[in-house]
């Protein structure tokens, strides 16, 4: 009777151990997501990683409003929590993680050059927005095999480090590339007629102070008069004229972030950690800019574009 009562605690003890893992994976880990703003391409990062987010993980969502102290205020807020890992979506929220925020791991996302920024700290990494310059010449060689003298428009003050980048890592790819400087909005024109004599192709890089509202459709139109292909960073170049552009889906942004802190929260990865690239990026195609300009876009490559126009 005693061994009988003694067993049948020994069972009861072994299903309440089944029972405790299976609550603790239900309750999951605590993720807070500090958004700089509430914009659509934000939000669209913030579902991405979701999608791919350790499963089981409660979210806890703050909004900077754009307002940097109220972002290091919400940052406080969550280092006192039990948040295990923080999202920071856009340069504003990574700023405020940075400064306020140094015991728990903070992922980044959503933001250009983050290096530039110096979010560089030992318990911060994240996706970068850009695409490796060493992966748009291989598309670039792929989709236009015979193309030699690539042009970028740049202001000195804002793109430098981009073109000597560029410079360094187009050799590999028999590119030869230069840059036409435009300090102001003005210039644009005259540097633009001087590139496009000497020049191949047009790559456009984001810069404010080249790419305006006004001047875009001058650029795409002007590069078009005089059979010159532009290539792009988004699809609305391409809409517009382009002959294809390489961008990367913001909702995918948000699924490598995820991705990474599958990774991270495991164990598998470990802090300090560079920031890593999206692995799938866009491509889209004008059919009627390249059938203008008489580039007939290899069959093999068909399946690697994304959309066309």
């Amino acid at each position: 009777m005693r061994f009988s009562r003694v067993r049948q605690l020994f069972i009861a003890l072994a299903c309440l151990w089944c029972i405790v893992p299976l609550c603790v994976e239900a309750a999951g880990i605590e993720i807070a997501i500090l958004k700089s703003s509430d914009l659509k391409a934000y939000n669209d990062a913030v579902e991405g990683f979701k999608a791919t987010a350790p499963g089981g993980s409660t979210y806890t969502e703050y909004d900077l409003r754009g307002d940097l102290e109220r972002g290091k205020q919400l940052a406080r807020k969550i280092r006192a929590s039990d948040t295990a890992l923080v999202i920071a979506v856009g340069l504003k929220a990574a700023l405020a993680a940075k400064l306020e925020i140094v015991d728990i791991p903070v992922l980044y996302t959503m933001i250009l050059d983050p290096l530039k920024h110096r979010l560089n700290a030992d318990n911060m990494t994240g996706v970068l927005l850009d695409i490796p310059m060493d992966r748009q010449f291989k598309v670039l060689r792929a989709f236009l095999p015979t193309l030699r003298r690539i042009a970028m428009l740049y202001d000195p003050d804002k793109t430098a480090p981009k073109l000597k980048e560029a410079e360094s890592r187009a050799s590999p790819y028999e590119f030869q590339l230069r840059g036409f400087p435009v300090e102001h909005e003005k210039e644009v024109p005259q540097q633009l007629r001087a590139l496009l004599s000497e020049s191949e192709a047009l790559w456009l890089v984001p810069d404010s102070t080249v790419l305006t509202d006004e001047s875009i459709r001058f650029i795409l139109e002007s590069a078009l008069a005089k059979h010159i292909p532009v290539v792009g960073f988004s699809p609305e170049f391409t809409r517009l004229g382009a002959l294809l552009s390489l961008s990367i889906d913001y909702g995918e942004v948000g699924r490598e972030t995820g991705l990474l802190a599958k990774r991270i929260l495991s164990g598998d990865q470990q802090l300090p950690l560079k920031p890593v690239s999206v692995k799938r990026i866009r491509i889209t195609v004008n059919q009627k800019t390249a059938q203008y300009l008489g580039i007939v876009i290899p069959q093999e490559l068909a399946g690697l574009i994304d959309e066309t126009y």
